[in-house]
C-alpha cells in the first residue's frame, strides 16, 4: 500500500493553529472524490473535527499548554486508507480508560476521544520516541468501475 500523499506538519503548542490544521485535513479529504463516500463534504468535516480534537487534546492535556513544546501531525493517504497521527510530548494516558459511550455534555473531558472513535475506523494511543502518538485510521473504499 503506497502513499499517494503525505503531509507532515509541526506547529507550536498553541490553539490558534487548530483551524489551520483542521482546514488542511478538510482540504485533503475533499480531494477524495474517487472514493466511495456517501457524502464527501461530510467526510471532510469529520476529518477536520478529528484533527482539531486530537490537536486540542495534545495541546491542552498532553503538552499542558507549554509553549516550549510542539505538536506534530502526519496525514498519510493511500489508495485504501487515510491515516492521521498526532504526536505529543506529554506523559500519556490509557485510552482504554476513556468511556466508549457518549459522555455527559456537562463534563469538560472525554468528548473528543469519543468523537474520534465514532468517526474513525481504528484509533490507538501509544508511546513513541518523543512522547506519545494518537493514530487514527479511516478505510477508503474505491468506487466500482463503470461499464459502458
Amino acid at each position: 500500500m503506497k502513499n499517494l500523499l503525505e503531509v507532515d506538519i509541526k506547529v507550536p503548542n498553541q490553539t490558534r493553529y487548530l483551524s489551520l490544521i483542521g482546514k488542511i485535513g478538510e482540504d485533503i479529504a475533499n480531494t477524495l472524490k474517487r472514493f466511495n463516500n456517501s457524502d464527501p463534504e461530510e467526510l471532510a468535516y469529520h476529518i477536520n473535527l478529528v484533527i482539531t480534537e486530537a490537536m486540542a487534546n495534545a495541546i491542552k492535556h498532553a503538552n499542558q499548554n507549554d509553549p516550549t513544546k510542539d505538536v506534530h501531525i502526519c496525514i498519510c493517504l493511500s489508495d485504501q486508507e487515510l491515516c492521521i497521527k498526532v504526536y505529543d510530548q506529554g506523559q500519556g494516558f490509557d485510552i482504554n480508560q476513556i468511556e466508549t459511550t457518549d459522555p455527559d455534555p456537562q463534563q469538560d473531558h472525554g468528548r473528543g476521544i469519543f468523537l474520534i472513535r465514532a468517526l474513525m475506523d481504528r484509533v490507538s494511543y501509544e508511546r513513541c520516541a518523543t512522547g506519545h502518538v494518537l493514530e487514527m485510521r479511516k478505510s477508503l473504499k474505491t468506487l466500482p468501475k463503470k461499464r459502458n
